[in-house]
C-alpha cells in the first residue's frame, strides 16, 4: 500500500505521524511510504532519515493526498486537509468527533474511511492509542500548571512544592485515568497537596495503592465538589468519556468560589473540555482569564515536546497501521472488534454511536457496513 504522511499544520503542532523507524518497517513489508517534505524537522526527524529509511520525500501536502491510499497524522484533518481527502482513503489519526461538527459534516462528505486513534480499544476497554498521549499531557499539565501560578504569568504566585515557612499549593485532578494518575506523578513529585477525584471506588483503591498518602482519594458522588474547587490552587480537567464530549464538571458559578489567580488546566479540552469557560487555546497563546481565574486549554498539548510524542505515539499506533496496511482494513477491522472500534466515519455514514449522538446522524453499526 502507499502511505502518506503529511506535514503537521494544526498551529505550533510540531509532532509527525511516523517516525523514520516506523517508516522502515513499513517499507520492510512491501509499502511505500511518502513524508512531506521538512515533515519531521520540528520533531527533529531530518529528510535524509526518512529517505535512509526508503521513504520518498515529497514537495507538497497536496500530492500525498492525491497519491497515498492511507494518511497517517498526529491531529484532526484541518479544513484545508479535509478538501484534499479523497473518496475511499483512509485517515489515520486523532480526530474528536464529539467536539468538532464541521470537521465531521466535511468527512461525512468526503466519503472517505476514518479511523480515530482514541476510540480503538483494548480487551479490557482501554484506550492504547490514547494512552501514550493522554500520560504526556497528564505530565505537562502540571508543569503548565506550575509555570501559569507563577505572578508572572498572572497566577496566585505561588510555589506548587511550598517552601519552608510556605504551604504547597492545593492540586485537584478531576478524572484518576490516564492523565490524572500522570499528572498525579508530576504532582506528587512537586510536593504539593493532591487531590484525585474519580466516580469509581475501584480506580481510586489502584492509584491510592500506587501513591499512598501521597494523594488523597475522593470518590465524586461523595464528595462537595464546590469546596474542593474553592481550595484548589490548580486544577487538572482529565475526564473522559471514550469518543463523546466531555462532560462540564466545573460551571461558571464555581469559578467565583476560586481564589484569584488560581488556574485551570483543561486537557479534555480536545473533548470539548470539562470546563464550562474553558475553549481551545494555542501554545502560541496558551492562557486567559475568566473572573480571575487563569485558563489554558491548549487543545494539542503534547505538540510541545514532539520529539518524546512522536516516538510515544509510534510505539503505540505502528503495529496496527502494519495490519491495516497489510490485510486491508475491510479484513483487519473485521477481525478485530477492538480496532473496529476506531472507525468513526465510514464513506459517508456515521459509525461510532458517540459521534451520531452528537450531531443527530443516524449511527450504523460499523460490523454491518464492511460486510
Amino acid at each position: 500500500m502507499r502511505i502518506g504522511v503529511p506535514k503537521e499544520i494544526k498551529p505550533q503542532e510540531n509532532r509527525i505521524g511516523l517516525t523514520p523507524e516506523s517508516v522502515k518497517t513499513l517499507v520492510s513489508e512491501g509499502h511505500e511510504v511518502l513524508v512531506e517534505n521538512n515533515g519531521g524537522f520540528e520533531a527533529g526527524f531530518e529528510n535524509d532519515q526518512y529517505k535512509n529509511a526508503g521513504a520518498k520525500i515529497v514537495s507538497k501536502a497536496s500530492d500525498i493526498f492525491n497519491d497515498a491510499e492511507i494518511i497517517v497524522k498526529v491531529k484532526e484533518p484541518q479544513k484545508i486537509e479535509v478538501d484534499m481527502i479523497r473518496e475511499n482513503q483512509i485517515i489515520y489519526t486523532y480526530l474528536h468527533l464529539a467536539a468538532a461538527k464541521e470537521l465531521t459534516e466535511g468527512l461525512i462528505k468526503s466519503k472517505s474511511i476514518n479511523i480515530a486513534y482514541e476510540t480503538v480499544t483494548d480487551d479490557d476497554g482501554r484506550l492504547p492509542l490514547l494512552a501514550p498521549m493522554s500520560a504526556v499531557a497528564g505530565r505537562m499539565s502540571v508543569q503548565a500548571g506550575a509555570h501559569c501560578l507563577e505572578k508572572n504569568q498572572k497566577g496566585r504566585g505561588v510555589l506548587l512544592g511550598g517552601a519552608p515557612g510556605g504551604e504547597p499549593a492545593n492540586v485537584l485532578i478531576l478524572g484518576g485515568g490516564v492523565v490524572g494518575e500522570n499528572a498525579a506523578i508530576i504532582a506528587t513529585g512537586m510536593k504539593a497537596k493532591v487531590h484525585v477525584v474519580d466516580k469509581s471506588e475501584a480506580r481510586l483503591k489502584e492509584l491510592f495503592q500506587k501513591f499512598g498518602d501521597k494523594i488523597i482519594p475522593e470518590q465524586s458522588d461523595k464528595i462537595d465538589l464546590n469546596k474542593l474547587v474553592s481550595e484548589a490552587d490548580l486544577i487538572v480537567g482529565g475526564v473522559l468519556i471514550p469518543g463523546a464530549e466531555a462532560p462540564k464538571l466545573v460551571s461558571k458559578d464555581m469559578l467565583k468560589l476560586m481564589k484569584r489567580g488560581s488556574v485551570i488546566v483543561d486537557v479534555a479540552i480536545d473533548q470539548g473540555g470539562c470546563v464550562e469557560t474553558s475553549k481551545p487555546t494555542t501554545h502560541g497563546d496558551p492562557t486567559y482569564i475568566v473572573d480571575d481565574v487563569v485558563h489554558y486549554c491548549v487543545a494539542n498539548m503534547p505538540g510541545g515536546v514532539p520529539r518524546t510524542s512522536t516516538f510515544a505515539l509510534n510505539q503505540a499506533t505502528l503495529p496496527y497501521l502494519v495490519k491495516l496496511a497489510n490485510n486491508g482494513y475491510q479484513k483487519t477491522l473485521s477481525e478485530d472488534k477492538n480496532f473496529l472500534a476506531g472507525l468513526n466515519v465510514h464513506k459517508g455514514h456515521v459509525t461510532y454511536k458517540a459521534v451520531a449522538d452528537a450531531f443527530g446522524h443516524e449511527f450504523v453499526e460499523p460490523l454491518s457496513i464492511l460486510r
